[in-house]
């Protein structure tokens, strides 16, 4: 980790707290947090567009899609994230719940550090007009996979021009270093260091061996056409999607934007791996 991916966090003047709407124990934890933040001085947000606005902390309480959804309500805008894990794994929300208080009071004391995440940049562009219909950033992924009922896709992938082949397979995957441990870790692709850049190109189920996933240097422009009459859809962080028809493209680079994420001082990376993915047991 470089130095330009990890950066002092500002003490906060303004706290958004964004919570997992399906859990009441997170609603109840996220009204304690608030009376709490309240009690040292600090001004909460009451909704989430405040918090776009004016946050310059974002306690997220919920589990990594909770936390993407906190990314996305920012717009690119690099207000730190403190992410505590209630989900279910927790790659992105690296602070237990136990550890709430503890994590806010480092917060506040100044020493936090926060690391920058890359974001993809993706455009849908539909038929032969190009005409764009989606333009948005992923801090995961974006995943072009067909429906349940469809029969194998086939996709035309380039890479900032040059053709990189033909894949007949189930979906593709394009995922940030972030997003590496997310579906693209389920179509066996590589463990990326999060504060790496680069991108991970993942077929679902190639119809063929030899089509493995890539990494890709950050500075390349991925583009993926499908070629054929399947149902597929392109799903963004698993939280949005738009159907993909046949001659629809799809450019995926990185964006100029950054995710911020406040570090858990109390476990690293690889530590994190060998709690959420028990790497290294047998």
């Amino acid at each position: 980790m470089t130095a330009m991916d990890r950066q002092p966090c500002p003490v906060p003047q303004h706290v958004g707290i964004v919570h997992k709407q399906s859990s009441p124990e997170a609603a109840a934890c996220a009204a304690a947090a608030a009376q709490y933040l309240r009690s040292r001085g600090l001004t909460v947000l009451d909704d989430e567009e405040a918090t776009a606005r004016r946050a310059d902390l974002v306690l997220v309480l919920g589990g990594d899609g909770t936390l993407i959804h906190a990314a996305r309500l920012l717009r690119g805008r690099a207000a730190p994230i403190l992410g505590v894990n209630m989900g279910s794994l927790g790659f992105l929300t690296e602070v237990p719940q136990s550890e709430l208080y503890q994590a806010i009071e480092h917060v506040l004391s100044g020493k936090a550090v926060c690391t920058e995440r890359m974001k993809l940049r993706v455009h849908l562009h539909r038929g032969a007009a190009g005409e764009k219909v989606v333009d948005t950033e992923v801090l995961n992924d974006a995943v072009a996979a067909k429906g349940t009922l469809s029969r194998m896709a086939e996709f035309e992938a380039t890479c900032s021009g040059e053709y990189v082949t033909t894949y007949k397979a189930d979906g593709i995957i394009v995922a940030t270093p972030t997003g590496s441990t997310a579906y693209s870790l389920a179509a066996n692709g590589p463990i990326l260091f999060p504060s790496m850049r680069g991108l991970v190109l993942a077929p679902i189920c190639p119809h063929t061996l030899t089509q493995r996933p890539l990494v890709l240097p950050d500075d390349q422009t991925v583009n993926i056409t499908l070629l054929s009459d399947s149902e597929v859809y392109l799903t963004l962080d698993g939280q949005t999607g738009e159907r993909f028809h046949r001659g629809d493209r799809v450019q995926i680079k990185q964006s100029s934007n950054r995710v911020l994420l406040v570090k858990n001082p109390q476990i690293g990376y690889f530590g994190l791996l060998r709690a959420k993915l028990r790497r290294g047991q047998r």
